[in-house]
Order: C-alpha cells, then sequence, then structure tokens
C-alpha cells in the first residue's frame, strides 16, 4: 500500500550536503559510477518504499536507477578502509523517496556485491537487500567501460545486468533532472520494524555525461518493478567520491526538513 503523504515541505535539492557526517559511522569511496535512469510511475514505486515515505517526484513522475560501480574501502568509524573485504563491484537498483520531515532520499531495492561477507553483513546487521553476485568493471578502449553482473544467490537467481558506456564531455551545469537524481544526501530504510534515514555526505558530485552503448538487464523488473520499456531518460557516468554515512539523527525539530 501507498504511504500517507509527508507531512512536511521536501528540503531543497542542493548540489553539496546539507549536513556533514563529523562522527562517520560508515565510510567508503564510489568509483567508475555509471547511473541509468528511467521515469517510472509513482504508483508503481510506492508501495515498495519504507512506512513514512513517498516517492519523491520531478514533475509529477518518479525514477528507478540502475547504478553500477566499484565499492572501495568500506571502514567503520574513524578506522581505515579495508582494502579487500571492503573493496568490490557493486550494482544497486534504487528508488527516490521523501519522508515526513522533508528528507530526500533513496530506497535499495537491490544491491548485488561480489564480496559474500560484505553481502552477509550488509543483509544480517542492517536488513538491507544485499545479494551475492559475479561482477565485473572493465575499462575498455575510447573511453568505455563495461559492467556486468549475474546474481548467486539469494534472490532471483541468475537476475543480470550488463552494460557498456562510452564516457563524454564534463557536466558543467546540471539539468534539473540530473541535479534531482544526483544530489541525494540519504538513505531510508526499514529496520528492525521501524524507518530509518542515514545520512551521508561526500563532496560533489564530478558528473560525465555518457553515452549508451549496451544494456542487457533484469534487475530491475527482479526488484519488483516493470520492466524498462525503452531507453534510459538519463546516462551519467562519474570518476567517484569519497563517502561517509552519519548515525540516524536522534531528533529532527518540528518544521525542520532534517
Amino acid at each position: 500500500m501507498s504511504q500517507p503523504p509527508p507531512e512536511a515541505v521536501p528540503e531543497p535539492i542542493t548540489a553539496e550536503p546539507p549536513h556533514n557526517a563529523e562522527r562517520p559511522l560508515i565510510t567508503q569511496s564510489w568509483l567508475d559510477l555509471a547511473f541509468l535512469h528511467w521515469a517510472v510511475d509513482p504508483a508503481d514505486a510506492a508501495p515498495l518504499l519504507p512506512a513514512g515515505t513517498v516517492p519523491d517526484t520531478l514533475d509529477g513522475v518518479t525514477y528507478v536507477g540502475l547504478v553500477a560501480f566499484r565499492m572501495h574501502e568500506v571502514g567503520w568509524f574513524r578506522l581505515p578502509g579495508v582494502p579487500y573485504l571492503g573493496s568490490f563491484p557493486e550494482t544497486n537498483v534504487r528508488l527516490y523517496s521523501v519522508d515526513s520531515h522533508g528528507r530526500r532520499g533513496v530506497v535499495f531495492r537491490s544491491l548485488d556485491a561480489s564480496r559474500l561477507v560484505p553481502v552477509a553483513v550488509g543483509r544480517v546487521a542492517f536488513r538491507l537487500p544485499y545479494v551475492w553476485s559475479r561482477m565485473t568493471v572493465r575499462h575498455g578502449s575510447g573511453g568505455t567501460v563495461t559492467y556486468s553482473s549475474r546474481r548467486r544467490r539469494p534472490g532471483a537467481a541468475g537476475a543480470y545486468s550488463r552494460i557498456t558506456v562510452r564516457i563524454g564531455e564534463p557536466v558543467t551545469e546540471p539539468t534539473a533532472l540530473e541535479h534531482f537524481l544526483t544530489a541525494r544526501w540519504g538513505m531510508h530504510t526499514a529496520f528492525r520494524g521501524r524507518s530509518l534515514y542515514l545520512p551521508n555526505s561526500h563532496p560533489r558530485w564530478p558528473l560525465h555525461r555518457a553515452g549508451l552503448l549496451h544494456c542487457d538487464e533484469t534487475l530491475v523488473a527482479a526488484a519488483g518493478l516493470p520492466a524498462p520499456a525503452g531507453p534510459p531518460a538519463s546516462v551519467l557516468w562519474s570518476p567517484g567520491v569519497p563517502v561517509r554515512f552519519g548515525p540516524p539523527p536522534r531528533r529532527v525539530p518540528a518544521g525542520h526538513p532534517g
């Protein structure tokens, strides 16, 4: 069922984080990212979001993202990142959400990763829908990057994606849609029977527009959404950013976006 609409006006979409994770819970870097996005009817996305959130929309439309990248050196608190177990290819399917405090975020419908230990930790400790998959990220000639993924278990065994993009010119001035899809400073998830918001901070995205040379995937449909019927509405690429996730806010003052 769809959730009731948020009580607060959504926070502004900003290229810089509205908060900084001075006491990080998790640190990591996201590298070599390909962002593919398709328009989705908010009515299809709403039942897939945690309680207390609704689809975040731009001009009445929300989006599903297929984001492939390399996770690099995940670390806890202020400890150094882990070179091997904390570094692996990942592909996620994500939706866009806003909660009753007006906080915009992402909701992960699936996170495919190639390291079994992080998959197990993510599923057990954080109740995130991680899936163990065979994955590669390969740079080719002419500025191309190919991302491949095929699931082992659990979930929809055999679900896969293969994406090849050609990196284009840097984005000097993002469009409203590009800004909406990438300027996200937190995630919404369901944790132990309640909704949870985890804020994140990182430098401004260094974005490039990209050409989509190949896309064959079943991950979006496996995540409970209609399979994309045409080309993406947006294709972007980024060399990446270092990221900090902070702890959930203890208290959000009334009328404040968080």
